[in-house]
């Protein structure tokens, strides 16, 4: 049974997408203005070299809204690892799957196209307590934690999944 049965999701960047991603990440209130000017960067980029960008996307809608998406790409250097940059889903649509939808589709775009691993970094601040258990339940597994790398008590913690 699926909640959501008119969730479509889609790889194509619409016109409309940029101001929508910046709605989709200010709605959690966790990231700062510089955080939020990264993501459009990446949506800048990879509109403006495709894929050659080293950055993909999925995009989730509902009812021709985008209430969230993923950004992920290669790493270079390496036979079959990925990034998973951004997994975010608007405030007002969260616990109802669409993160897991998109992460398992995100999953199996990453294993159609050779990848193998992917990482995932996030912050160790009790603010991202749910943003962990939600890694972890997906099977990704803690790979590291780098004391004070944001800043004096929050912590990088590193995540990874062998597909």
């Amino acid at each position: 049974m699926s909640r959501l049965p008119s969730l479509s999701l889609r790889r194509s960047v619409k016109p409309s997408d940029r101001k929508a991603v910046r709605s989709v990440v200010q709605s959690s209130g966790f990231f700062s203005p510089a955080e939020t000017a990264i993501a459009l960067e990446l949506l800048d980029e990879h509109v403006n070299k495709g894929e050659r960008s080293g950055y993909m996307f999925l995009f989730a809608d509902l009812l021709e809204e985008l209430v969230g998406y993923s950004c992920f790409g290669p790493i270079s250097g390496t036979q079959s690892s990925y990034d998973l940059y951004w997994i975010a889903v608007l405030n007002d649509f969260r616990s109802r799957g669409i993160g897991r939808t998109i992460l398992q589709e995100t999953e199996q775009i990453i294993f159609r196209s050779g990848g193998r691993r992917i990482y995932v970094e996030t912050s160790g601040r009790d603010q991202y307590r749910l943003t962990r258990l939600f890694y972890s339940r997906h099977a990704y597994a803690e790979a590291a934690r780098l004391k004070d790398f944001y800043g004096a008590g929050d912590d990088k913690v590193i995540y990874v999944k062998i597909l």
